[in-house]
């Protein structure tokens, strides 16, 4: 059951893994990515006939994929740029940036 879970999860939100990895650009999967959560989430609110609760819906699916996508995004960065994290994050020693 347990790898079901991370199976159906993997497929739906690790870019690598879903049918999205087919859009070359990154900010154009993650922008469908939102479309669709958005749409899920219009979709369950008339579907439990909530109206009202659909902003808050809609901004929880916003911000529940955006960290998701920013977290990825680190993840992939640090894997294949670790000299970005570097100590400093671009200052000079006596702490000026360059």
């Amino acid at each position: 059951m347990q790898k079901l879970i991370a199976d159906a999860w993997n497929f739906i939100f690790n870019h690598e893994v879903s049918p999205l990895r087919h859009i070359p650009d990154v900010g154009t999967r993650h922008m469908i990515l939102q479309i669709l959560g958005w749409m899920w989430a219009v979709a369950f609110s008339v579907a439990i006939g909530s109206y009202a609760m659909l902003p808050s819906s809609l901004i929880g699916h916003a911000v529940l994929i955006g960290a998701a996508a920013i977290t990825a995004a680190t993840y992939t960065t640090a894997s294949i740029k670790p000299a970005l994290f570097k100590a400093g994050l671009g200052r000079r020693h006596n702490g000026e940036h360059e």
